[in-house]
């Protein structure tokens, strides 16, 4: 720690990813994590990269943002999305992973390399020396308070919910039945219909269902990771147009009035996680309300959903497109304590902070990424949000640069997609990041 090595506080998607690029750039680093000591609330395995709210890394599709900055990963030899790769389970056109082998894979790959000293100690201050701190939303206690010193500002927060994991064997699949919406992808996702009268009485009993306490003050909830029970009492509606929404389900060319879908969470097939049902239910309140969906009434739940506070900083006030502290330039904040949020939208962070990191200890300029591309556009909007209405936000193409070519509507998001990979292909043959 210290002049000769880069140090990295947290061993998450950003953590582990910022670690990989540092050291296979033949530079030496102190990666600090706590959980064998301490865990936090949302954490249960002692590996790193540990997967909480989902097993899914979203689109793999180049005409979502979120598909094409895996790409731009790629192309950069992201370890992480690597690791992905090859421990992906069918999940449509999703990149989905079986979680242990994912977190077990890269616990190993950064064990196992020679340049990362692993100090398993709760780290309370940010020590002197190049830094990362990817310590993830839930970071509190006297780190938290070293953060907010330097900061000079509180961390903002909301709630993130994860959702309730049940076995296969415990599904009927007499109800139940495979179906990729429109029928894209490898078709493994599974479908629980229900007809009208399933749904209002399955609807009544969601939004009448008790939450567990809140401790906070005020309650802010992620619009991109809502509690199902928070979406319910927005409308009757709203769940039909959202995470049941049974357009492109169709059984035997008739249409379900609403749709429940479960995507796989392990490779072998014996987990599955309910989509979109991110909840802060009672554990009592779940299990009623799970054993009410069709194909569903003699459920195993293995895995009940959680609330849980994420906190980040105002990045617009505190970092640079670099991930740098405006404040201090040797200190980097990667992850969703950033002000990022979505799983592959960390690991960017951590892979620009780790390049920018190396960067910065062998005297070279951090890399400000092209506005472009998936990447440069998620930095550039950290550094530049209006600092009074900055929210965590997924990657979108409403942060790109306008298309300076006449196109069709149908063809806009290909086209940034191509100008996106192009640009980033260049970007690597000129700066060799």
């Amino acid at each position: 720690m210290g002049e000769k090595s880069i140090t990295v506080i947290g061993a998450g998607l950003a953590g582990v990813e910022a670690a990989l690029q540092i050291a296979n750039r033949n530079v030496v680093v102190d990666l600090y994590e706590m959980k064998k000591i301490r865990k936090s609330p949302a954490h249960k395995s002692d590996d790193f990269a540990e997967l909480v709210c989902s097993n899914s890394l979203r689109s793999d599709s180049l005409e979502n943002a979120v598909g094409l900055m895996k790409a731009e990963m790629r192309l950069l030899k992201s370890e992480v999305i690597e690791a992905a790769d090859k421990c992906r389970v069918p999940a449509g056109s999703a990149l989905a992973v079986d979680r242990n082998m994912f977190s077990s894979y890269l616990t190993e790959k950064v064990r196992k390399n020679p340049l990362i000293t692993i100090h398993e100690e709760e780290m309370k201050k940010i020590p002197e020396g190049i830094v990362i701190i990817a310590t993830g939303p839930l970071t509190d206690g006297e780190l938290a308070s070293s953060i907010t010193k330097i900061t000079g500002q509180e961390a903002l927060y909301f709630y993130d919910a994860v959702a309730p994991i049940i076995e296969f064997d415990t599904i009927d699949m007499n109800v139940a039945y495979y179906k990729n919406r429109y029928d894209k992808g490898d078709g493994m996702y599974i479908n629980c219909p229900m007809d009208k009268d399933e749904y209002d009485a399955f609807y009544n009993a969601l939004i009448d269902a008790k939450c567990a306490p809140i401790h906070d003050f005020e309650m802010k909830v992620f619009e991109g990771c809502m509690p199902v029970e928070e979406m319910a009492r927005r409308g009757y509606e709203t769940l039909l147009y959202g995470p049941m929404k049974p357009v492109g389900l169709e059984r035997d060319e008739k249409r379900p009035y609403a749709v429940v879908q479960l995507r796989q969470d392990d490779l072998a097939g014996t987990l599955y996680n309910i989509v979109g049902f991110q909840t802060h239910l009672l554990f009592p309140e779940q299990k009623k309300l799970i054993r009410m969906i069709p194909g569903l009434k003699d459920a195993k739940i293995v895995r009940y959903g959680v609330t849980h506070r994420n906190s980040y900083v105002k990045a617009p006030e505190v970092l640079l497109s670099t991930y740098q502290m405006k404040n201090n330039n040797n200190v980097f904040i990667a992850g969703q304590l950033s002000g990022v949020e979505g799983y592959v939208e960390s690991i960017a962070s951590g892979l620009v902070a780790g390049i920018n990191a190396y960067r910065l200890f062998s005297r070279f300029e951090p890399l400000r990424f092209p506005l472009e591309t998936a990447i440069g556009s998620q930095a550039n909007y950290l550094e530049f949000a209006s600092p009074s209405q900055f929210q965590p936000m997924n990657a979108n193409f409403g942060l790109f640069p306008a298309l300076d070519m006449k196109y069709k509507k149908r063809d806009k998001k290909g086209l940034l997609a191509k100008r996106s990979l192009e640009t980033m292909e260049e970007f690597i043959k000129a700066v060799k990041p």
